[in-house]
């Protein structure tokens, strides 16, 4: 009932007109102090001194808090620039009544107006305490007020640098927040042992459950901004394994308006421990690129395709040509695009092994630039299905980059996978045909035809995490198929940045890789997950392990036998130079192998693969014996 109306008393009637006014009562008060010290309190100075220089006090005073604005902060709100503000105006009083002083000496006026020295600066360090100090003690005493009757939890923040100390302002500037500062966290030895706002340092390791009950904590905030997403992972993991509650700040540019609120800390989750460092993309030629262009993108629907579009619906008169096959998604994100109200589009349906369709659309859009993202991704269903593997991510690709040449696009991208390194499925075999037939065309047109490679991406339709999700919903076991597989993982943005800058910086024929950091353990990321879901392995899910998938590797590459890397202007995108082919003799391959696929076994299909990509080894499939043979 009190902070009710304590609250409605502040908002209503609390006004910056009677903060000023209390403001000057408070410098009144301070005056008559500063005689009473500077007289040592014996309370023999003249009065009439003093009530003769009052008004030239307020009225000087009142200039000075009008000038810096000192009264129009609200005052539950007081923070660092406040207190800055009541400085300058009790600055500029001081100066003020010694600049009378002075004046009144040089016209050689001697009376009760003469303001003693001592007592300016006496008065002026007054007013810094009661001033600020005021204005601080009602801050203080609404704020308990209003959590008298709430819960308090209590955490800490993991981060005792500048992220740190805006995320502690932030929480003790929320006077509605139910949360009480326990101390930081930080890697830093030198901040270790010392003390930030008489609030404690501790490294990770001294959080311990005799900490942890001593003080009665609930909860970690993560708020270091450039923490590595591998630090981050075992942070958290060992955070959780306390039995603490974690959450993250999220990064600077996704605060509202440059400032942190409470409301944007959130629970951890599987994606901000898997999401590395933000790969910041600065080219300035982006914009040049794509403005004014026709872009035909192809697999518009699917995770990384949709994200694309996302990035370029923003240029200045750019049309895109959202192509797909699959007719709901592609529906779904048309809607999204006229809700957003933003750029020229259109969604077409068509299958990309339709050729005569497809020249349709080249030659109706003419586009300048083709993103060609579609593609049958699912390792172990493309290993049951290769015709149907080969005719889309071969022959599809074989479309797609053909018209382009016949039509004059300027630049071609294929999406490609790190599955397609020494390939041991179908899939990623198919994509490593793909990126071999694209690399046949480079000399032969102007269309320039750039490759990008890279791993998993969180949230894709298909992806380990969403199946997870859905295990433990049904209270488990999580599936994992062997102790020891790993897998490289990146964020669909992330992903979509590449691609836009491998369009951007690609002079034709590269293969761009991409710095995916440390690869992560499956086993681990179940078990993260399970806690994260607020459930303790293995007592209340388990995870079973289920054996290796047909054609799923232990270990992803990046690179194939033979490939190194050659740096960029982005340090986290690198060309892999490929080792040298005979072009013709691929190109032919690649052509024999479409054209035969519809009166092929699946046997002889892979058989003709296989001598395509002499490093295509099948694992855990029942291709494997025709690497027997071969080796016999």
């Amino acid at each position: 009932m009190i902070d009710r109306i304590l609250s409605i008393f502040i908002k209503k009637y609390a006004s910056k007109w009677l903060v000023l006014l209390f403001d000057i009562i408070i410098v009144i008060f301070t005056y008559f102090i500063s005689f009473c010290i500077y007289y040592n309190f014996k309370l023999d100075f003249n009065l009439t001194t003093i009530v003769s220089q009052l008004p030239i006090v307020v009225m000087v005073s009142l200039i000075s808090f009008l000038l810096v604005g000192s009264h129009k902060g609200v005052v539950r709100y007081t923070g660092i620039k406040d207190v800055i503000n009541i400085i300058i105006g009790a600055n500029i009083l001081a100066t003020s009544l010694f600049l009378i002083t002075l004046f009144l000496r040089k016209i050689e006026i001697t009376n009760i107006l003469e303001f003693s020295g001592s007592i300016i600066y006496i008065h002026l360090l007054l007013n810094f305490l009661f001033l600020v100090g005021t204005k601080f003690l009602i801050k203080l005493t609404y704020q308990q007020l209003i959590k008298n009757d709430q819960i308090i939890k209590h955490v800490f923040i993991f981060g005792a640098g500048s992220a740190g100390m805006i995320t502690y302002n932030a929480i003790i500037n929320d006077v509605k927040t139910n949360i009480h500062v326990l101390g930081f966290i930080d890697d830093n030895s030198r901040k270790i042992g010392k003390k930030i706002n008489l609030l404690s340092v501790y490294s990770l390791n001294q959080i311990s459950p005799k900490l942890i009950k001593k003080l009665a904590a609930d909860e970690v905030i993560i708020s270091a901004q450039n923490i590595e997403s591998n630090r981050l992972l075992e942070v958290s993991t060992y955070l959780l394994n306390l039995n603490l509650k974690v959450k993250i700040v999220p990064p600077i540019q996704n605060w509202i308006n440059g400032d942190l609120s409470l409301g944007q800390i959130k629970d951890v989750n599987i994606e901000d421990l898997l999401g590395r460092t933000p790969i910041n993309i600065t080219n300035s030629t982006l914009t040049k690129e794509y403005e004014n262009k026709t872009v035909l993108i192809s697999g518009a629907a699917g995770s990384i395709g949709s994200e694309i579009v996302k990035n370029l619906i923003g240029y200045r008169n750019i049309k895109l040509i959202l192509l797909d096959i699959a007719e709901s998604p592609l529906y779904s994100l048309q809607q999204d695009l006229k809700l957003s109200g933003e750029g020229k589009f259109v969604a077409v349906i068509a299958d990309i092994k339709d050729f005569k369709r497809l020249e349709n659309i080249f030659q109706e859009y003419k586009p300048d630039i083709v993103f060609h993202a579609a593609a049958y991704k699912h390792v172990p269903l493309m290993e049951q299905n290769p015709y149907e593997a080969v005719h889309v991510n071969v022959c599809g690709t074989k479309n797609m980059a053909n018209l382009s040449v016949a039509n004059d696009v300027n630049k071609f991208v294929l999406i490609s996978t790190d599955k397609a390194v020494n390939p041991t499925n179908v899939m990623g075999a198919t994509k490593r045909i793909a990126e071999l037939f694209v690399n046949c065309l480079k000399e032969k047109s102007n269309t320039k035809f750039v490759t990008t490679r890279f791993g998993n991406v969180l949230g894709s339709n298909g992806s380990v995490i969403p199946l997870f999700k859905k295990q433990i919903e049904k209270g488990g076991p999580l599936t994992v198929t062997h102790k020891e597989i790993t897998r490289y993982f990146m964020t669909i943005r992330e992903a979509s940045q590449l691609v836009l800058e491998a369009a951007t910086m690609g002079k034709g024929g590269e293969i761009f890789v991409f710095d995916m950091g440390e690869s992560v353990k499956i086993m681990d990321l179940a078990k993260n997950m399970i806690t994260l879901s607020g459930f303790h392995f293995p007592n209340e899910i388990d995870i079973e392990v289920i054996g290796l998938r047909p054609g799923e590797k232990i270990y992803e590459e990046l690179l194939a036998n033979g490939e190194n890397t050659v740096k960029t202007y982005h340090n986290k995108i690198m060309i892999a130079k490929t080792k040298a082919f005979n072009i013709k003799k691929i190109e032919s391959d690649i052509s024999a192998l479409c054209s035969m696929i519809t009166k092929q076994s699946n046997v002889d299909i892979v058989c003709k693969m296989k001598k395509l990509v002499p490093e295509y080894i099948s694992q855990n499939s029942t291709f494997e014996v025709l690497d027997d043979i071969n080796n016999n």
